[in-house]
């Protein structure tokens, strides 16, 4: 038990707390089957509205300063949100000139707030008549107090020069960078009473904003920090929790006790992710709030990936067709060609070739704690002189294995390679331009994934593609039948898997026909 879900009494000595809660339940919900409806707060969302607002010193003033949420999706964080929004527009928070920001990672998400709060304005005619909605600014103006309510994101929140009263941070862990956060949250000193709410899900890593925010909230939850003005609220599973008890998900999720979240749509997401190893690890983290310790949303389980570590038998490849994906990233990164083979089994056999720039592995090493200058020595990396890639290395490496392997095609991303294309063409390479986007991704991630579930990818255990496929996140469409790399979200680098996976996916789309290399050129690569 907890004090948000007990009955011990809460300190309200100013009558704040109730006077929250009685304006937030005057709100009408805007969607869903309780549309129309007053916002009937659940206990343990009225304790903590109450404990936030409540907790007031002899003068009045509230106590809380920041407040940090961990609570899993599906339980009405949005419409929390939206009336806790309207508390300090409209409602007795509000202050002269006050505004109220909602801010995140993107426009799209910053905006689902907001867009409640709008329609939660919609349906009261005294609201509606208090204050201009402007959509296409996604802003809330209250005239009488001169107060506004926006939605801003990572890509627009320079743009406003701003003066806080409440700040609602969602999805923290999303946020790529924390200069926003700084931004905003020293903009609030000139406000008496400023209030940060910060509402996410877990994140990954022991790195950023997010990580920084939760470890010091547990700090103050455990009671080894001292600090009254910073409130935390944690709804967490252990890490050892059995995370298939629903037992587990129920003390996890309290919308489930409440009544507007389905537990049957969590048991069926848990029968998909029993099979899926990503899917098992976004179950952990989105419905049971387990903060992960990798790469966010991990594509694989490294076990499983780890089966196709047996030695490869590089001569039985000679003369035998194969794949190239490549991926260049940008000069001063890691770039990856990877060659597929077709096996017997219906498999594949990656053979990586890594790139980056010499006079960068020793920063690199030490700033990101990855052992580059190792690899580089024991010829798992090319380390090309300079402090950029040298592409004519990249380009000497696919035409010696021209010379090796039967190139039925190279897959390359446009984006990043007008000025190697036309060379790797004048060497009668078949080059497939390959987008990232969805369309090109989703077959290519679809069947490297399947390929590694069934054991059938014999990868050598290569150190830097594996290290690149442990980082590998997706982003899945909004109806989940799609995927493709996200190389924002993953930590780290991933470049020989997205190479992989392009290899791979041309490699199961090609007829295995005749060599498109002619005898007279090879041996003038071969030989010159």
């Amino acid at each position: 038990m907890t004090w948000w879900t007990d009955d011990t009494p809460l300190p309200d000595p100013h009558g704040k707390g109730a006077r929250a809660v009685k304006f937030i339940e005057l709100l009408k919900l805007h969607e869903g089957k309780l549309a129309g409806q007053r916002f009937k707060l659940a206990k343990w969302q009225r304790r903590i509205v109450q404990r936030i607002y409540g907790d007031t010193g002899e003068d009045g003033r509230r106590k809380v300063r920041t407040v940090f949420i961990l609570l899993p999706r599906g339980n009405g964080k949005t419409t929390l949100c939206s009336g806790l929004g309207l508390l300090h527009l409209v409602g007795p928070e509000k202050e002269a000139a006050g505004q109220v920001i909602v801010a995140a990672s993107d426009r799209e998400q910053a905006s689902i707030a907001y867009n409640a709060a709008a329609g939660m304005i919609a349906q009261e005619r005294e609201l509606k008549t208090r204050t201009k909605v402007l959509p296409s600014y996604k802003t809330i103006q209250h005239a009488g107090s001169r107060s506004v309510m926006r939605a801003i994101s990572h890509e627009a929140y320079t743009k406003h020069g701003m003066s806080i009263s409440c700040l609602i941070a969602d999805e923290v862990h999303a946020w790529p960078k924390r200069e926003m956060w700084d931004v905003l949250r020293g903009s609030m000193g000139k406000r008496e009473e400023p209030l940060t709410i910060v509402i996410t899900t877990a994140g990954s890593g022991s790195k950023g904003l997010a990580w920084e925010l939760y470890e010091y909230a547990k700090k103050v939850a455990d009671g080894s920090v001292i600090d009254e003005t910073f409130l935390p609220i944690i709804f967490e599973a252990d890490k050892d929790a059995d995370w298939l008890d629903e037992d587990v998900w129920r003390a996890v999720n309290p919308a489930v006790a409440s009544g507007f979240r389905r537990i049957e749509e969590m048991r069926e997401s848990a029968r998909q992710a029993a099979e899926i190893p990503a899917q098992r690890e976004a179950f952990k983290r989105y419905y049971l709030n387990m903060w992960s310790d990798g790469a966010p949303d991990p594509w694989l389980d490294m076990e499983v990936y780890d089966r196709g570590a047996d030695p490869i038998d590089e001569e039985a490849l000679l003369g035998q067709p194969c794949w190239l994906g490549v991926d260049l990233s940008s000069t001063q990164d890691l770039t990856a060609v990877v060659a597929a083979f077709r096996n017997e089994e219906g498999g594949y056999i990656l053979l990586p070739h890594f790139f980056c720039p010499a006079d960068n592995l020793a920063k690199r090493q030490e700033r990101d704690q990855i052992p580059y200058q190792r690899w580089a020595a024991e010829g798992y990396l090319t380390a090309t002189p300079g402090n950029v890639v040298d592409y004519a290395f990249v380009e000497e490496a696919i035409a010696e294995m021209a010379t090796k392997y039967l190139i039925q095609e190279l897959a390359i991303d446009p984006a990043m390679s007008a000025g190697i294309v036309p060379r790797l063409q004048d060497m009668g390479l078949n080059v497939v331009h390959f987008r990232q986007g969805w369309i090109s991704m989703t077959p290519a991630v679809k069947e490297t994934e399947r390929a590694l579930l069934a054991g059938k990818v014999q990868h050598g255990g290569h150190p830097v593609l594996r290290w690149n496929f442990g980082n590998a996140v997706i982003d899945t469409g909004p109806m989940g039948d799609t995927a493709r790399f996200s190389k924002a979200k993953s930590a780290e680098k991933i470049d020989g898997a997205v190479a992989a996976a392009m290899a791979i996916a041309r490699a199961q789309s090609s007829d295995t026909g005749p060599s498109i290399f002619e005898s007279d050129w090879i041996d003038e690569i071969a030989f010159a």
